[in-house]
């Protein structure tokens, strides 16, 4: 996947908008500060989502944290592969590792969301 094409949220969610439909994922960074991913909870196909707002939760053996939603609309598709076996998102984050499809509602915002360079940026500030 080019990682140049993608859009990201400060909380290392990645975004690949295509049309009307946004699939997201988690990046790298957040794979390897999570480490073991042990259970993933995933909204239901047909679920209203918001920018900004939890769609999910991802736990690790160090903690749960909220996957923030990057772009509004509904989920038109949920990774069940990654549901029943969350390492797959830790062995390919940014493939196989996807974890929901949204389908955009009219006139999508994504002016929020980070380029690589902005978010390469964000981590070597932390």
């Amino acid at each position: 996947m080019d990682k140049t094409r993608l859009k990201y949220l400060p909380s290392h969610e990645w975004a690949d908008i295509q049309g009307d439909t946004c699939i997201v994922g988690i990046t790298q960074y957040a794979v390897d500060q999570l480490t073991d991913v042990t259970h993933l909870q995933l909204p239901a196909v047909g679920k209203a989502v918001s920018v900004g707002q939890p769609f999910g939760e991802i736990e690790s053996v160090k903690a749960v944290f909220d996957l923030n939603t990057p772009v509004s609309g509904t989920v038109a598709e949920k990774n069940l592969a990654v549901e029943k076996d969350p390492s797959i998102i830790t062995a390919d984050p940014y493939g196989k590792g996807w974890m929901i499809k949204i389908k955009l509602t009219a006139g999508p915002m994504t002016e929020h969301l980070l380029t690589l360079n902005q978010y390469e940026k964000q981590l070597a500030e932390h």
